[in-house]
């Protein structure tokens, strides 16, 4: 069934929330007060009752703040939704171009400020550090209150409660206990006694468990402290805990009772800057801390070969299903009778069809010609589109499995296309076969990151003019979150990739008012296999998780190298065979159609 897991706002409804919000203001005798889009634990997707940002200015992207003064409200938006913020806030707020315009440099330019609030629960340490020093020399002075948005938000939700389950080891391919025992060796030989750990899918991970706090992310809303013995206190609402298996190194400490026992503890703390909630620091005497990264978090992007095969399996399992939505698609499409909404009800359906889907990994993408060219565009009821014949469809989607996570996008064409669209596409196509072909060094230190490879997707579109205001690539969880760090492949991911990291491959291209590309498979680090001839030295590459066709009705083979097509028609011979045997009747005669040599 279609839905979505907004909180309810409008353009209308803009104007009055933000005349209370100022009122608040006012009475808390402050000039400003910082709307973040994130929730205490920092992760990309939160509960409805923290979708402040939402719910005060309407913008629902998964990135973004607001800055409220008494004559002004910024929205900050990057590149991804500069087009989708203009049709969803009112015109009392403004939308302001992120990163390129700091707030701290925004500050500067507007008058009266000298009281800023802020939630210090919702702004990291670094965040707020960071802001501090934009905003040296001048007479602005950082408050952090209480929030002041739940304090005109009369009707808002209930923290989400749900009980935590827990994951079996044989699917993460490590205990709990050998993950901890690891990890507080790295402790000691750091000389730190512990490491607090406040993203939800780093405990999650750590302790072998998950939740659904979060749609479409199966963490549990929780916090933990790694002890340099391997013993933990995990942070929550104990009922929610209740039925785990714990071991005995494991206590279950109510989320209330977290600074005091953060207080009462003697020996330094590791507190990630980019992680912690302000706060925590705040709370915290500086010789009881030390800086440094959530232990967590590259352990976790190595997969285990557990999560690997795991992740071939649902990769495999997905893509049986999205071959049986191509092949309805290509169906009832010509009829000139579905809507954006009637795609997305259809793709989940036969994702659910599979008796083992949990949830879909995000809210689906399904952008209709210009609907398409709004990057991160979900449909609703007053923006649903039909599927018009000449037009591009963008179905960007995802599932969610006990043994892996899916994240898969394709663009359609709905009966003939233009030759611009189909040049775009090859050109899209082209950058993501660039990346799935690249081979690169293994270096033990300063290894090659993805700000290495990033510009090898772009450069068929950069030849034309072209380009695109995203990553190429996110990090992907194991049945946790679609979006994790700290691997990508963009300009800004600098970790140094290593084997058993997961990892999108996406370019695209949009023109706005007229249609949206994307091409994603998601694609595992491997070492590569030597090549005659080559050096003696390491080398590592991809595999290919995601088998789905391409549309072949978009490919200018024209465009293409001769390695390029040898790829393509190798990709879709690949695909018959891993996916053939998964299908049957209409879809395996589309799916054979669909993977014939170009």
């Amino acid at each position: 069934m279609f839905q979505t897991f907004e909180v309810t706002s409008s353009p209308e409804t803009g104007p009055t929330r933000l005349a209370a919000l100022r009122a608040e203001m006012m009475a808390q005798k402050v000039d400003g007060f910082i709307v973040p889009r994130a929730d205490r634990f920092q992760g990309e997707y939160v509960a409805p009752c923290d979708d402040r940002l939402a719910w005060l200015t309407g913008f629902t992207g998964s990135a973004g703040f607001a800055c409220v003064l008494p004559d002004v409200a910024g929205v900050f938006i990057d590149g991804r939704y500069r087009v989708q913020v203009r049709s969803q806030v009112a015109d009392v707020f403004t939308p302001v171009h992120w990163p390129d315009v700091q707030l701290a440099d925004w500050l500067k330019d507007q008058s009266g400020v000298l009281r800023l609030a802020f939630d210090p629960w919702l702004h990291t340490m670094a965040q707020i550090e960071a802001l501090e020093k934009g905003l040296k020399g001048t007479d602005i002075v950082l408050v952090p209150t209480q929030n002041l948005v739940d304090a005109v938000w009369s009707d808002r939700p209930t923290p989400p409660l749900a009980s935590f389950i827990d994951y079996s080891d044989d699917m993460a391919g490590e205990t709990s206990q050998s993950k901890r025992a690891r990890l507080a060796d790295e402790l000691r030989d750091a000389g730190q006694a512990a490491a607090l750990i406040t993203s939800p899918d780093s405990v999650a991970w750590l302790l072998n468990i998950r939740g659904t706090d979060i749609a479409r992310n199966p963490v549990p809303h929780a916090m933990a402290l790694l002890q340099d013995n391997g013993d933990v206190a995990l942070f929550c609402e104990p009922s929610q805990a209740a039925d785990l298996t714990l071991d005995n190194g494991v206590t279950i400490v109510a989320a209330g009772q977290m600074l005091a026992s953060l207080v009462a503890m003697t020996a330094p703390i590791r507190l990630d800057p980019d992680r912690t909630p302000f706060a925590i620091h705040q709370a915290l005497a500086h010789d009881k801390t030390v800086v440094g990264q959530d232990p967590c978090v590259l352990p976790k992007a190595r997969k285990t070969g557990a999560e690997i095969s795991g992740a071939r399996d649902a990769h495999l399992r997905d893509g049986a299903a999205m071959v049986r939505f191509l092949a309805w698609l290509d169906a009832e499409a010509p009829k000139g009778s579905l809507t954006e909404i009637d795609v997305v009800t259809a793709l989940e359906g036969f994702r659910r069809d599979t008796n083992v889907l949990r949830d879909i990994s995000f809210e689906t993408i399904c952008g209709a010609g210009p609907n398409g060219a709004i990057v991160h565009y979900r449909v609703n009821e007053d923006t649903n589109r039909p599927v018009n014949l000449g037009e591009l469809l963008l179905v960007d989607s995802g599932g969610q499995y006990l043994d892996g996570t899916t994240d898969i996008t394709r663009t359609i064409a709905i009966g003939d296309v233009g030759e611009t669209e189909k040049s775009c596409y090859t050109r899209v196509l082209q950058g993501m076969i660039a990346i799935s072909r690249v081979r690169f060094p293994y270096l033990k230190s300063g290894g090659v990151a993805g700000s290495d490879l990033d510009a090898l997707a772009r450069y068929p579109l950069w030849l034309a003019g072209l380009d695109y205001d995203h990553g190429t690539g996110h990090g992907v969880g194991a049945y946790l979150s679609v979006h994790e760090g700290p691997q990508g492949l963009s300009r800004r991911a600098k970790t140094p990739l290593e084997v058993g990291m997961i990892l999108s491959n996406e370019p695209g291209y949009y023109r706005e008012g007229a249609f949206g590309i994307r091409i994603e498979n998601l694609i595992v680090v491997t070492a590569a296999d030597a090549i005659a001839g080559g050096d003696a030295r390491d080398m590592l590459d991809f595999e290919t998780l995601t088998f789905v066709p391409l549309d072949r009705r978009l490919i200018d083979v024209t465009l293409l190298s001769g390695g390029e097509h040898a790829w393509i028609d190798r990709y879709h011979s690949d695909t018959l065979h891993k996916i053939g045997p998964r299908v049957d009747g209409a879809a395996l005669d589309w799916l054979t159609a669909a993977c014939a040599p170009l």
